[in-house]
Protein backbone atom coordinates (compact mmCIF):
# COMPACT_ATOMS: atom_id res chain seq x y z
CA UNK A 1 0.00 0.00 0.00
CA UNK A 2 1.18 3.32 -1.03
CA UNK A 3 1.47 5.94 1.76
CA UNK A 4 1.52 9.52 0.81
CA UNK A 5 4.42 11.53 1.57
CA UNK A 6 4.46 13.81 4.69
CA UNK A 7 6.51 16.94 4.94
CA UNK A 8 6.60 16.88 8.78
CA UNK A 9 9.30 19.91 9.25
CA UNK A 10 6.68 21.98 7.69
CA UNK A 11 4.13 20.24 10.57
CA UNK A 12 6.90 21.43 13.27
CA UNK A 13 6.78 24.95 11.69
CA UNK A 14 3.41 25.26 11.39
CA UNK A 15 2.87 24.52 15.34
CA UNK A 16 5.69 26.39 16.33
CA UNK A 17 4.06 29.64 14.99
CA UNK A 18 1.40 29.22 16.66
CA UNK A 19 1.42 31.69 19.09
CA UNK A 20 -0.57 29.88 21.67
CA UNK A 21 1.41 26.39 22.01
CA UNK A 22 3.80 27.71 24.54
CA UNK A 23 1.20 28.96 26.96
CA UNK A 24 -1.10 25.77 26.60
CA UNK A 25 1.64 23.24 27.36
CA UNK A 26 2.53 25.05 30.24
CA UNK A 27 -1.16 25.66 31.67
CA UNK A 28 -0.89 21.55 30.60
CA UNK A 29 1.61 21.05 32.94
CA UNK A 30 0.66 23.08 35.89
CA UNK A 31 -2.93 21.85 35.92
CA UNK A 32 -2.17 17.80 35.43
CA UNK A 33 1.14 18.66 37.70
CA UNK A 34 2.92 16.50 35.04
CA UNK A 35 6.53 17.32 34.19
CA UNK A 36 6.26 16.70 30.45
CA UNK A 37 3.98 17.82 27.50
CA UNK A 38 4.05 17.65 23.74
CA UNK A 39 2.23 18.19 20.54
CA UNK A 40 3.24 15.38 17.91
CA UNK A 41 2.80 14.67 14.68
CA UNK A 42 1.67 11.24 14.38
CA UNK A 43 1.15 9.20 11.20
CA UNK A 44 1.19 4.94 10.75
CA UNK A 45 4.58 5.05 10.78
CA UNK A 46 5.86 8.26 12.56
CA UNK A 47 5.85 10.04 16.23
CA UNK A 48 7.68 13.62 15.31
CA UNK A 49 7.35 16.32 18.51
CA UNK A 50 6.61 19.53 17.22
CA UNK A 51 6.27 21.58 20.15
CA UNK A 52 7.58 20.26 24.17
CA UNK A 53 7.53 21.38 27.46
CA UNK A 54 10.13 19.03 28.83
CA UNK A 55 10.43 19.78 33.01
CA UNK A 56 11.92 16.02 33.73
CA UNK A 57 14.51 15.93 31.17
CA UNK A 58 12.91 13.42 28.48
CA UNK A 59 15.59 14.59 26.33
CA UNK A 60 12.94 15.35 23.46
CA UNK A 61 13.39 18.30 21.50
CA UNK A 62 11.08 19.82 18.22
CA UNK A 63 11.72 17.39 14.97
CA UNK A 64 12.64 14.44 17.73
CA UNK A 65 11.46 11.18 16.68
CA UNK A 66 9.79 8.19 18.68
CA UNK A 67 9.54 4.81 17.24
CA UNK A 68 5.38 4.75 16.31
CA UNK A 69 5.40 1.05 18.00
CA UNK A 70 6.84 2.43 20.96
CA UNK A 71 3.68 4.77 21.72
CA UNK A 72 -0.16 4.42 22.05
CA UNK A 73 -0.70 7.20 19.24
CA UNK A 74 -0.87 4.39 16.70
CA UNK A 75 -3.91 2.91 18.52
CA UNK A 76 -5.12 6.73 19.11
CA UNK A 77 -5.05 7.54 15.06
CA UNK A 78 -6.70 4.42 14.59
CA UNK A 79 -9.22 4.59 16.91
CA UNK A 80 -9.54 8.08 17.61
CA UNK A 81 -9.98 8.50 21.40
CA UNK A 82 -8.14 9.52 23.52
CA UNK A 83 -6.05 7.18 26.14
CA UNK A 84 -5.90 8.54 29.83
CA UNK A 85 -3.87 6.34 32.29
CA UNK A 86 -3.90 7.67 36.14
CA UNK A 87 -1.87 5.39 37.53
CA UNK A 88 0.12 2.68 34.90
CA UNK A 89 0.86 0.23 38.34
CA UNK A 90 -2.94 -0.06 39.40
CA UNK A 91 -4.56 -0.12 35.99
CA UNK A 92 -5.89 -3.17 34.55
CA UNK A 93 -5.29 -2.58 31.25
CA UNK A 94 -1.55 -0.84 31.24
CA UNK A 95 0.10 -2.43 34.27
CA UNK A 96 3.34 -4.29 32.87
CA UNK A 97 2.90 -3.25 29.63
CA UNK A 98 6.20 -2.93 27.86
CA UNK A 99 5.55 1.10 26.57
CA UNK A 100 5.47 2.66 30.23
CA UNK A 101 7.90 0.20 31.42
CA UNK A 102 10.04 1.75 28.46
CA UNK A 103 9.63 5.16 29.23
CA UNK A 104 9.43 4.97 32.80
CA UNK A 105 6.04 6.87 33.32
CA UNK A 106 3.08 6.38 35.97
CA UNK A 107 0.53 8.85 34.26
CA UNK A 108 -0.25 9.49 30.80
CA UNK A 109 -2.48 11.47 29.05
CA UNK A 110 -2.92 11.64 24.88
CA UNK A 111 -5.53 13.46 23.13
CA UNK A 112 -6.27 13.28 19.37
CA UNK A 113 -5.87 16.41 17.31
CA UNK A 114 -8.27 16.27 14.24
CA UNK A 115 -8.10 18.43 11.40
CA UNK A 116 -10.77 20.38 10.00
CA UNK A 117 -11.48 17.89 7.22
CA UNK A 118 -11.91 15.10 9.69
CA UNK A 119 -8.18 13.96 9.16
CA UNK A 120 -6.13 12.57 12.01
CA UNK A 121 -3.09 15.58 12.74
CA UNK A 122 -1.60 13.97 15.89
CA UNK A 123 -1.58 14.19 19.39
CA UNK A 124 -1.75 16.50 22.56
CA UNK A 125 0.18 14.07 25.36
CA UNK A 126 1.66 14.47 28.49
CA UNK A 127 3.67 11.96 30.78
CA UNK A 128 5.32 11.93 34.25
CA UNK A 129 7.06 9.18 36.11
CA UNK A 130 4.36 9.72 39.22
CA UNK A 131 0.76 9.21 38.99
CA UNK A 132 -1.79 11.62 38.54
CA UNK A 133 -5.69 12.33 38.54
CA UNK A 134 -6.31 12.75 34.81
CA UNK A 135 -9.42 10.86 34.36
CA UNK A 136 -12.16 13.16 35.06
CA UNK A 137 -14.08 15.41 33.57
CA UNK A 138 -12.22 18.57 34.01
CA UNK A 139 -8.84 17.43 32.78
CA UNK A 140 -10.54 15.64 29.75
CA UNK A 141 -12.37 18.49 29.08
CA UNK A 142 -9.16 20.89 29.24
CA UNK A 143 -7.40 18.28 26.65
CA UNK A 144 -9.98 18.17 24.38
CA UNK A 145 -10.57 21.83 24.12
CA UNK A 146 -6.77 22.38 23.40
CA UNK A 147 -6.79 20.17 20.85
CA UNK A 148 -9.52 21.95 19.06
CA UNK A 149 -7.92 25.33 19.20
CA UNK A 150 -4.60 23.18 17.96
CA UNK A 151 -6.62 22.49 15.02
CA UNK A 152 -8.26 25.63 14.78
CA UNK A 153 -4.79 27.77 14.30
CA UNK A 154 -3.80 24.83 11.88
CA UNK A 155 -7.00 25.30 9.76
CA UNK A 156 -6.38 29.14 9.80
CA UNK A 157 -2.50 28.43 8.34
CA UNK A 158 -3.84 26.17 5.52
CA UNK A 159 -6.29 28.89 4.68
CA UNK A 160 -3.42 31.54 4.57
CA UNK A 161 -1.41 29.59 2.83
CA UNK A 162 -3.30 29.07 0.35
CA UNK A 163 -4.53 32.78 0.44
CA UNK A 164 -0.86 33.70 -0.02
CA UNK A 165 -0.48 31.02 -3.37
CA UNK A 166 -3.55 32.13 -4.90
CA UNK A 167 -2.74 35.97 -4.42
CA UNK A 168 0.76 34.76 -5.63
CA UNK A 169 -0.49 33.05 -8.89
CA UNK A 170 -2.75 36.17 -9.23
CA UNK A 171 -0.03 38.73 -9.40
CA UNK A 172 1.32 36.28 -11.88
CA UNK A 173 -1.83 36.60 -14.13
CA UNK A 174 -1.67 40.58 -13.71
CA UNK A 175 1.73 40.54 -14.94
CA UNK A 176 0.75 38.04 -17.62
CA UNK A 177 -2.29 39.70 -18.42
CA UNK A 178 -0.29 43.77 -18.81
CA UNK A 179 2.06 41.82 -21.51
CA UNK A 180 -0.99 40.33 -23.20
CA UNK A 181 -2.90 43.75 -23.31
CA UNK A 182 0.49 45.20 -24.49
CA UNK A 183 0.59 43.23 -27.61
CA UNK A 184 -2.93 43.47 -28.53
CA UNK A 185 -2.20 46.99 -27.92
CA UNK A 186 0.87 47.81 -29.32
CA UNK A 187 2.69 45.28 -31.11
CA UNK A 188 -0.66 43.69 -32.91
CA UNK A 189 -2.60 47.08 -33.83
CA UNK A 190 0.26 49.01 -34.85
CA UNK A 191 1.75 46.90 -38.22
CA UNK A 192 -1.92 46.48 -38.82
CA UNK A 193 -2.64 50.02 -38.78
CA UNK A 194 0.36 50.15 -41.49
CA UNK A 195 -1.24 47.30 -43.61
CA UNK A 196 -4.74 48.82 -43.64
CA UNK A 197 -3.23 52.29 -44.64
CA UNK A 198 -1.52 50.69 -47.40
CA UNK A 199 -4.35 49.26 -48.45
CA UNK A 200 -6.23 52.02 -48.40
CA UNK A 201 -3.54 54.09 -50.35
CA UNK A 202 -3.48 51.19 -52.99
CA UNK A 203 -6.99 51.01 -53.67
CA UNK A 204 -7.04 55.03 -54.36
CA UNK A 205 -3.93 54.82 -56.20
CA UNK A 206 -3.92 51.72 -58.45
CA UNK A 207 -4.36 51.84 -62.15
CA UNK A 208 -6.08 48.45 -62.76
CA UNK A 209 -8.84 46.28 -61.57
CA UNK A 210 -6.72 43.67 -60.39
CA UNK A 211 -4.86 45.61 -57.52
CA UNK A 212 -7.52 47.12 -56.77
CA UNK A 213 -9.55 44.07 -56.10
CA UNK A 214 -6.65 42.37 -54.37
CA UNK A 215 -5.45 45.86 -52.02
CA UNK A 216 -9.23 45.51 -51.49
CA UNK A 217 -9.07 41.99 -50.00
CA UNK A 218 -5.79 43.48 -47.65
CA UNK A 219 -8.20 46.30 -46.75
CA UNK A 220 -11.12 44.06 -45.71
CA UNK A 221 -9.05 41.41 -44.14
CA UNK A 222 -7.24 44.24 -42.04
CA UNK A 223 -10.46 45.87 -41.37
CA UNK A 224 -11.48 42.59 -39.80
CA UNK A 225 -8.53 41.70 -37.93
CA UNK A 226 -8.36 45.27 -36.24
CA UNK A 227 -12.17 44.12 -34.84
CA UNK A 228 -11.05 41.14 -33.22
CA UNK A 229 -8.14 42.45 -31.59
CA UNK A 230 -10.19 45.10 -30.32
CA UNK A 231 -12.57 42.57 -28.85
CA UNK A 232 -9.93 40.11 -27.43
CA UNK A 233 -8.45 43.56 -25.49
CA UNK A 234 -11.69 44.41 -24.55
CA UNK A 235 -12.64 40.92 -23.57
CA UNK A 236 -9.20 40.74 -21.64
CA UNK A 237 -9.42 44.21 -19.80
CA UNK A 238 -13.16 43.01 -19.00
CA UNK A 239 -12.36 39.59 -17.49
CA UNK A 240 -8.94 40.33 -16.08
CA UNK A 241 -8.93 44.14 -15.75
CA UNK A 242 -10.99 46.84 -14.61
CA UNK A 243 -13.67 46.48 -17.40
CA UNK A 244 -14.96 48.03 -20.74
CA UNK A 245 -13.60 52.13 -19.88
CA UNK A 246 -15.41 54.78 -21.52
CA UNK A 247 -14.23 58.26 -22.08
CA UNK A 248 -17.26 61.40 -22.04
CA UNK A 249 -14.53 63.68 -23.34
CA UNK A 250 -14.56 62.66 -27.30
CA UNK A 251 -14.95 65.57 -29.13
CA UNK A 252 -16.24 63.90 -32.18
CA UNK A 253 -20.38 63.91 -32.54
CA UNK A 254 -21.99 60.75 -32.34
CA UNK A 255 -22.99 60.93 -35.50
CA UNK A 256 -19.97 61.64 -37.14
CA UNK A 257 -18.92 58.60 -35.32
CA UNK A 258 -22.27 56.50 -36.78
CA UNK A 259 -21.31 57.57 -40.37
CA UNK A 260 -17.87 56.79 -40.14
CA UNK A 261 -18.59 53.31 -39.23
CA UNK A 262 -21.25 52.74 -41.57
CA UNK A 263 -18.62 54.61 -44.07
CA UNK A 264 -16.13 52.49 -43.19
CA UNK A 265 -18.45 49.10 -43.80
CA UNK A 266 -19.53 49.88 -46.59
CA UNK A 267 -16.34 50.50 -48.09
CA UNK A 268 -16.00 46.61 -47.13
CA UNK A 269 -19.06 45.69 -48.37
CA UNK A 270 -19.33 47.27 -51.92
CA UNK A 271 -22.51 45.22 -52.91
CA UNK A 272 -24.45 45.59 -49.87
CA UNK A 273 -26.87 48.36 -49.17
CA UNK A 274 -26.83 49.78 -46.31
CA UNK A 275 -29.71 52.44 -45.15
CA UNK A 276 -29.48 55.04 -42.22
CA UNK A 277 -31.78 57.48 -40.55
CA UNK A 278 -30.79 59.90 -37.61
CA UNK A 279 -33.43 61.75 -35.41
CA UNK A 280 -30.67 62.94 -32.41
CA UNK A 281 -33.24 65.69 -30.89
CA UNK A 282 -31.72 65.91 -28.31
CA UNK A 283 -27.86 65.75 -27.36
CA UNK A 284 -26.29 62.27 -25.81
CA UNK A 285 -23.61 62.63 -23.34
CA UNK A 286 -21.63 59.05 -24.32
CA UNK A 287 -18.40 57.68 -25.68
CA UNK A 288 -18.46 57.76 -28.97
CA UNK A 289 -15.93 55.85 -29.72
CA UNK A 290 -17.52 53.17 -27.61
CA UNK A 291 -20.67 53.65 -29.56
CA UNK A 292 -19.18 53.42 -33.02
CA UNK A 293 -17.53 49.98 -31.89
CA UNK A 294 -20.91 48.94 -30.62
CA UNK A 295 -22.25 49.83 -33.98
CA UNK A 296 -19.63 48.02 -35.82
CA UNK A 297 -19.95 44.94 -33.93
CA UNK A 298 -23.59 45.04 -34.87
CA UNK A 299 -23.49 46.24 -38.47
CA UNK A 300 -20.90 43.85 -39.21
CA UNK A 301 -23.68 41.02 -37.74
CA UNK A 302 -26.08 42.44 -39.26
CA UNK A 303 -24.36 42.17 -42.93
CA UNK A 304 -22.56 38.50 -42.17
CA UNK A 305 -26.06 37.07 -41.22
CA UNK A 306 -28.88 39.21 -43.73
CA UNK A 307 -30.12 38.51 -46.68
CA UNK A 308 -27.29 39.88 -49.40
CA UNK A 309 -30.20 41.32 -51.79
CA UNK A 310 -31.18 43.21 -48.77
CA UNK A 311 -30.73 46.19 -46.94
CA UNK A 312 -29.72 46.84 -43.64
CA UNK A 313 -30.89 49.51 -41.87
CA UNK A 314 -29.56 51.70 -38.76
CA UNK A 315 -31.33 53.97 -36.72
CA UNK A 316 -30.38 56.07 -33.92
CA UNK A 317 -32.48 58.49 -32.08
CA UNK A 318 -32.66 60.29 -28.86
CA UNK A 319 -35.68 61.70 -27.60
CA UNK A 320 -37.63 62.18 -23.84
CA UNK A 321 -33.94 61.53 -22.64
CA UNK A 322 -32.88 58.32 -24.17
CA UNK A 323 -30.82 57.33 -27.22
CA UNK A 324 -31.82 54.53 -29.43
CA UNK A 325 -29.39 52.69 -31.86
CA UNK A 326 -30.90 49.96 -33.99
CA UNK A 327 -29.66 47.66 -36.46
CA UNK A 328 -32.09 45.49 -38.78
CA UNK A 329 -31.17 43.05 -41.25
CA UNK A 330 -33.40 40.92 -43.29
CA UNK A 331 -33.03 36.70 -43.12
CA UNK A 332 -33.40 33.79 -41.15
CA UNK A 333 -34.65 33.63 -37.40
CA UNK A 334 -32.77 33.59 -34.72
CA UNK A 335 -32.82 29.74 -32.80
CA UNK A 336 -34.49 30.10 -29.45
CA UNK A 337 -31.16 28.29 -28.26
CA UNK A 338 -28.69 30.48 -30.42
CA UNK A 339 -30.82 33.27 -28.35
CA UNK A 340 -30.30 32.19 -25.22
CA UNK A 341 -26.20 32.12 -25.30
CA UNK A 342 -26.60 35.37 -28.11
CA UNK A 343 -24.13 37.43 -25.85
CA UNK A 344 -22.02 35.41 -23.93
CA UNK A 345 -18.44 35.34 -25.20
CA UNK A 346 -17.44 32.82 -27.78
CA UNK A 347 -20.53 32.32 -29.04
CA UNK A 348 -20.85 32.14 -32.62
CA UNK A 349 -24.56 30.85 -33.71
CA UNK A 350 -24.76 29.29 -37.02
CA UNK A 351 -21.61 29.76 -38.98
CA UNK A 352 -21.43 29.97 -42.31
CA UNK A 353 -17.72 29.61 -44.58
CA UNK A 354 -16.12 33.14 -44.52
CA UNK A 355 -18.02 34.33 -41.38
CA UNK A 356 -15.86 32.52 -38.84
CA UNK A 357 -14.59 34.51 -35.60
CA UNK A 358 -14.03 34.85 -32.30
CA UNK A 359 -17.75 35.47 -31.13
CA UNK A 360 -16.94 37.94 -28.93
CA UNK A 361 -18.49 41.02 -31.11
CA UNK A 362 -21.62 40.75 -29.57
CA UNK A 363 -20.77 40.55 -26.22
CA UNK A 364 -18.51 43.41 -25.97
CA UNK A 365 -21.31 45.38 -27.83
CA UNK A 366 -23.29 44.01 -24.43
CA UNK A 367 -21.16 44.83 -22.27
CA UNK A 368 -20.28 48.44 -23.98
CA UNK A 369 -24.09 48.92 -23.32
CA UNK A 370 -23.86 48.02 -19.28
CA UNK A 371 -21.16 50.39 -18.50
CA UNK A 372 -23.66 53.11 -19.99
CA UNK A 373 -26.18 51.41 -17.59
CA UNK A 374 -28.08 50.95 -20.38
CA UNK A 375 -29.01 47.29 -22.82
CA UNK A 376 -29.41 45.65 -25.83
CA UNK A 377 -33.02 43.92 -26.60
CA UNK A 378 -33.14 41.52 -29.74
CA UNK A 379 -36.75 40.72 -31.81
CA UNK A 380 -36.06 37.77 -34.81
CA UNK A 381 -38.79 37.09 -36.92
CA UNK A 382 -38.78 34.73 -39.83
CA UNK A 383 -38.60 37.84 -41.93
CA UNK A 384 -36.04 40.52 -39.98
CA UNK A 385 -33.78 40.77 -36.89
CA UNK A 386 -33.52 43.72 -35.06
CA UNK A 387 -30.86 44.73 -32.32
CA UNK A 388 -31.48 47.95 -30.43
CA UNK A 389 -29.32 49.61 -27.96
CA UNK A 390 -31.04 51.38 -25.44
CA UNK A 391 -28.78 54.25 -23.08
CA UNK A 392 -29.81 57.19 -21.27
CA UNK A 393 -28.87 60.27 -22.95
CA UNK A 394 -27.68 62.46 -20.46
CA UNK A 395 -24.74 60.52 -18.44
CA UNK A 396 -23.77 63.27 -16.21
Amino acid sequence: MAHSIVNFQADVDAISSIPIVPTLLNVVCRTTGMGFAAIARVTEDKWVACSVKDDIFFGMQPGGELKIETTFCNEIRQSGKAVVIDHVDKNEIFAGHPIPAMYGFQSYISMPIIRRDGTFFGTLCAIDPRPARLNNPETIGMFKLFAELISFHLNSIEQLQHAEATLLEEQKTAELREQFIAILGHDLRNPLGAILNSAQLLVRMAPDERTVRIASIIQDASYRMNGLIENILDFARGRLGDGINLDYNSKISLEGSINQVITELQTIWPDRAIEAEFNLAEPVNCDTKRIAQLLSNLLSNALNHGKKDAPVKVFAASARGEFKLSVINYGKKISVEVMKRLFQPFSRGEVKPGQEGLGLGLYIASEIATAHGGSIDVISTPEETCFTLTIPADQL
